[in-house]
């Protein structure tokens, strides 16, 4: 008796967890969103492995009536689904079916180029050269800079700092204002925030000539500002962020003494899946004396010269990740929509490798932050640096098209 009970038992589970073609799911397919151009009204169906492509198709047709629909036909391919342009009522239809495992937008790619600026400012030209720069003038604009095209289209890039003059034409529409802290003008009246930016992502001085830059503001106009500001603009980054589900780093060319309570946040902006790049600091003195700088899972950068020596000001330490160019760079100022300047600090070392992770994440869509810091890593240059200090990485930013 208790076999046939436990046979019958078992038939029935069999029954009900049996695969049913056509019959509509309570849960609706999630359909991916594709991070760039798409083709409007077209789709990828991905099919659940165990499910006949052929009747899920004459399921389709039954449901759609008169609607007819235009495939792909992927008989022997390397997914198991289809590909077309569908309407409202046959993409609800699909998103309905428990036939389906996903569905994802149809994006356009575009073959990739490199690109070479002969008029590039000498920082972001070091990064894509294998040997230090013939040409030692610091002043001047005719360097070469080689990269490929993407140059960090679709990642977002926030600016956390005294703001961005966002009508300058080294954003070219890029820049945006988003959010304000600590009750200051929404307008970068100290130039400090405009100059990075254009370092990380300018037409012209920049690294990721592509990316989305966003401004957020918790500096005031004298270059200072709270913690608790600062906590309050990483929130607007990590609501903002989850909102757009687009790339994200954060370039933070701040710090102080050590806090606990910006530490936490730049961990959990980290653990969200953001990237958060932080000037080592200028003191000449080690970066685990200072936050957000110590922050072993931020990306920490110090500051090197033309002559590929350390800069005397930059901070070091076994917390810090890498150098990249922070003397005397040319970049955005506030003066005008066409006005430069040149400053010098980790700041715009910082800069330099956000633009350079930017890129670096539109050359590599798809790979997780952890393969993107490697990648940083085996890129760059090792021991070419002088002046590093005993226990510091000797480690130079370089992007994947040296010259």
């Amino acid at each position: 008796m208790r076999l046939k009970i436990f046979t019958l038992i078992s038939a029935t589970l069999a029954l009900l967890v049996a695969p049913s073609i056509g019959v509509p799911s309570n849960t609706l397919v999630e359909v991916q969103k594709f991070d760039g151009k798409i083709k409007e009204g077209s789709y990828i169906v991905k099919l659940k492995d165990n499910v006949s492509k052929s009747s899920h198709l004459g399921w389709l047709g039954k449901q759609l009536g008169s609607d007819k629909i235009t495939h792909s036909n992927w008989e022997k391919g390397l997914l198991h689904g289809f590909a077309g342009k569908f309407s409202e009522k046959t993409l609800s239809v699909l998103r309905s079916s428990p036939d389906v495992e996903y569905i994802a937008e149809d994006g356009i790619v575009t073959a990739f180029s490199v690109v070479t600026q002969t008029n590039a400012p000498w920082g972001i030209a070091r990064l894509s050269q294998d040997a230090r720069l013939a040409n030692q003038n610091s002043n001047a604009l005719n360097f070469t800079y080689r990269y490929e095209s993407v140059a960090g289209a679709g990642a977002d890039i926030y600016v956390v700092d005294t703001g961005v003059y966002t009508a300058h034409t080294e954003f070219g529409g890029r820049a945006r204002w988003g959010a304000t802290f600590g009750g200051y003008p929404s307008a970068d009246g100290n130039g400090h925030g405009t100059h990075i930016a254009a370092t990380a992502a300018g037409a012209r001085f920049g690294v990721a000539k592509q990316a989305s830059i966003i401004a957020v503001k918790v500096l005031s106009d004298a270059g200072s500002g709270t913690i608790s500001d600062i906590i309050s603009g990483l929130n607007f980054v990590a609501s903002s962020a989850a909102a757009s589900g687009r790339p994200t780093l954060v370039l933070l060319a701040l710090g102080g003494g050590v806090s606990l309570a910006l530490d936490n946040a730049v961990n959990a902006l980290i653990n969200s899946g953001i990237y958060v790049i932080v000037a080592a600091g200028g003191s000449a003195t080690d970066v685990g004396n200072t936050s957000p700088a110590r922050v072993p899972a931020a990306f920490t950068v110090g500051a090197s010269s033309i002559a590929d020596a350390v800069a005397s000001f930059s901070n070091y330490g076994p917390g810090l990740d890498i150098f990249a160019p922070g003397v005397g760079i040319i970049s955005a100022w506030i003066t005008s929509p066409t006005a430069t300047i040149a400053i010098s600090g980790s700041s715009s070392s910082a800069a330099h490798v956000t633009g350079l992770l930017a890129y670096l994440i539109s050359r590599n869509p798809g790979a997780t932050q952890a393969q993107i810091g490697a990648l940083l890593n085996s890129l760059a240059l090792k021991n070419v640096l002088t002046g590093v200090p005993t226990g510091t990485k000797n480690y130079l930013a370089r992007n994947d098209i040296p010259g």
